[in-house]
């Protein structure tokens, strides 16, 4: 009788068991089946929401090329330069901003790559801007950052492995670092890298970064929607007054033509060349911010405009959050 007892007590035990583990087993199958269908919701989610803000590049391309196709001027009271949306979406919304990229000043600017040779043969040298590595060095001054960082910037960029004096950098200096590496000796592709040139820290990084851009090729400063900073770093002959009366005039319609900006009272024998000046910018940064479902995306686009109006998109960054 004992006997029997002790065997279904067992048999109850080891049933008691089993159903725990296959209780375990399915909670943890439903668990990572749960996982499972979360990722792939976000997975989903986020491709439409990049999807979106494609949608968005291409509403900002298009008012580009209306407004390439109607006129020859650019200037902030253009219907590109305000921000557009949010627009709904199904399941989603999406926002845009077009900015000017030529309103700030392009740090490929300081040095000039030499034309094609025709001939073939040895290629010329790079040529250091002068007017650039000045305009440069005022905008340092107007920001209270060291000037002599022009020259860490610029080493950064040319060709050559000679330190600029003072205050340049090639690649003596980046290898002695912790984590060691060397100059690029090429045209910058990204604002960022500023934070790897010998010098700058990241208080100066935000505080520059704002105000300068990086674009493939050499491009004017359009006199219609640089920032204050930008008109004062055109000459040491501008005061706060000067610029002033630069926004004033050209608000709401812009200088029509260099020129016109040059007839200014507030420029007239205070700055003694066009070169580098411009009233149309061809370069510009699409940001589209867009949302479905949970995922979030933005979406920042360089385009280009030619004078035929066509924009093509030079390169994409994404972030997301």
């Amino acid at each position: 009788m004992m006997r029997g007892s002790n065997q279904s007590g067992a048999a109850l035990i080891t049933a008691i068991l089993i159903t725990a583990i296959a209780t375990i087993a399915a909670v943890s199958m439903a668990s990572r089946q749960h996982l499972d269908i979360r990722r792939t919701t976000n997975v989903i989610e986020s491709s439409q929401a990049y999807l979106i803000a494609l949608g968005g590049e291409e509403f900002g391309k298009q008012a580009l090329i209306e407004d390439g196709q109607d006129n020859q001027v650019d200037h902030l009271g253009e219907g590109w330069a305000e921000p557009q949306g949010p627009f709904p979406v199904a399941g989603g919304s999406v926002v845009g901003q077009v900015e000017d990229q030529q309103g700030r000043f392009n740090l490929n600017n300081l040095v000039i790559d030499p034309p094609p040779n025709p001939q073939g043969g040895q290629q010329a040298a790079q040529t250091v801007s002068a007017l650039d590595m000045d305009r440069l060095q005022r905008l340092l001054q107007q920001l209270g950052l060291d000037e002599e960082l022009r020259f860490a910037i610029l080493d950064w960029i040319d060709d050559d492995a000679t330190p600029s004096i003072p205050g340049g950098a090639e690649d003596l200096v980046y290898l002695r670092r912790d984590l060691p590496y060397r100059t690029p000796n090429a045209k910058m592709v990204s604002v960022s890298e500023l934070l790897l040139i010998n010098g700058i820290t990241r208080e100066d990084y935000d505080t520059l970064s704002p105000h300068v851009t990086v674009l493939p090729e050499y491009t004017d400063i359009n006199v219609n929607t640089a920032s204050r900073e930008i008109l004062a770093a055109l000459s040491n002959d501008l005061k706060a007054g000067d610029i002033d009366q630069l926004i004033d005039e050209r608000t709401p319609d812009g200088f029509q033509t260099v020129g016109a900006f040059m007839a200014s009272g507030a420029v007239t024998g205070k700055i003694s060349s066009t070169d580098g000046l411009s009233v149309e910018t061809n370069y510009f940064i699409i940001n589209a911010e867009s949302e479905f479902g949970r995922g979030r995306t933005s979406l920042y686009s360089l385009v280009v405009r030619d004078s035929q109006a066509n924009v093509e998109v030079v390169m994409r960054a994404q972030g997301v959050n």
